[in-house]
């Protein structure tokens, strides 16, 4: 199968010929092969997304207490039309119960659907172990926030299948660096958020093991010292990616801007898409924020406290777009920040990006304006085959 298209980072037509579910050359078009009419009308060729923290999309939520393998392969086949070619499902606090359901509902999908197995590269748990302050705590219940628990943990991961492959958790418990060395013996990547932490704490479980910031920035109190306070610390730890969230609403742009400077290919952008994403403007009723209103803008908030957020309902797409319209970054460098960074961190094939031997895992897109929604996907390739052609 050949794909003429413009690449992304370079803008010029190339043809990519994908074989066997991967990419097997990448050759420069010139003028004679292709005439301007053509290329004008050519779609842009990029790297599949590659998201670390959705907890649902399209009306489909990954913490619906009764959570089906049938409904996550929905919710794997939905994301595909946001150029999502892999993800990590994410499951937050709940009763402990709960939580063991949403395990063997994602190991299932995956057991039973190779569409599920080969989209979904490992599950995120975010919480219970998390700061019970108010604040950093966010919309995860206070009533099952608890200490980190390496038994529970490790219930929870055979649940799994062993595809819990990221943890967040807040440090400030006492026995965190222990339960962070248990979690990295078994190659999960811990992740700070949801975080009260001091220096020194953080500083630990950066020693034990620590490797990520989640959506820094979020997840925080209202109010903090100006210095010193978690917030600088994770952005100094050298050892510590860090997340984003960019859809506009969750981080002003000299957050976003400041973070990326002191992160470099460091810094990693998520949704945190909630199962509202995707949906039409209108007033909710959901398990987690209870009444909630998702405006025309894309916001998320809760109803009658229009300024507290209640989640995102931004998928990568608009995060790209978005960092790419305010000039906080280049399309090519926003792209590479949801897809072939991401897929590195976490020593994805995907990193690759578009070149010869990488898994052919490609986004056809095309410009629709210059703003926060101006890029549309037109179709999507996974491992070789189109799983969503735009109608």
């Amino acid at each position: 199968m050949n794909i003429d298209a413009l690449h992304y980072r370079t803008g010029e037509p190339v043809r990519v010929t994908v074989e066997d579910g991967e990419i097997a050359a990448i050759e420069a078009l010139g003028i004679r092969e292709l005439p301007l009419e053509e290329r004008e009308g050519l779609p842009i060729v990029a790297p599949g997304l590659v998201d670390l923290q959705i907890n649902g999309y399209g009306g489909y939520d990954f913490n619906h207490p009764a959570l089906s393998a049938a409904v996550v392969k929905e919710a794997v086949r939905a994301v595909w039309k946001e150029g999502v070619t892999g993800f990590y499902p994410t499951v937050i606090t709940g009763a402990p119960y709960t939580i063991l359901g949403a395990m063997r509902a994602i190991a299932r999908a995956c057991e039973e659907d190779e569409a599920s197995a080969a989209t979904i590269k490992g599950i995120h748990l975010e919480g219970p172990f998390l700061s019970p302050e108010d604040g950093p705590r966010g919309a995860h219940a206070l009533e099952h926030i608890r200490p980190p628990d390496t038994a529970l943990f490790d219930q929870w991961q055979a649940a799994a299948g062993g595809r819990i492959s990221i943890v967040t958790l807040s440090p400030e418990w006492e026995g965190s660096a222990e339960f962070i060395r248990h979690c990295v013996r078994q190659g999960v990547t811990v992740s700070i958020g949801h975080t009260s932490a001091d220096a020194a704490q953080i500083a630990g479980a950066v020693a034990a093991g620590a490797r990520l910031s989640t959506h820094l920035g979020n997840g925080a109190h209202a109010m903090l010292p100006r210095h010193p306070n978690y917030l600088w610390t994770q952005l100094a730890e050298e050892a510590l990616w860090c997340t984003l969230i960019a859809d506009g609403f969750h981080l002003p742009d000299e957050v976003l801007k400041v973070a990326m400077k002191v992160k470099g290919r460091q810094a990693l952008l998520v949704s945190d898409a909630v199962a509202l994403a995707g949906l039409a403007p209108g007033s909710y009723d959901t398990p987690v924020g209870g009444r909630v209103v998702l405006t025309p803008a894309g916001r998320l908030h809760l109803a009658g406290e229009p300024g507290l957020l209640a989640g995102s309902a931004q998928m990568l797409l608009r995060h790209i777009a978005r960092l790419s319209a305010a000039g906080l970054a280049s399309l090519p460098d926003a792209w590479d920040m949801a897809s072939v960074q991401p897929a590195g961190f976490m020593a994805l094939p995907a990193a690759a990006g578009l070149a010869a031997g990488a898994p052919a895992d490609l986004a056809l897109i095309r410009r629709t304006g210059t703003g926060a929604a101006g890029l549309a996907l037109t179709a999507l390739c996974q491992a070789g085959c189109w799983v969503y052609r735009r109608e």
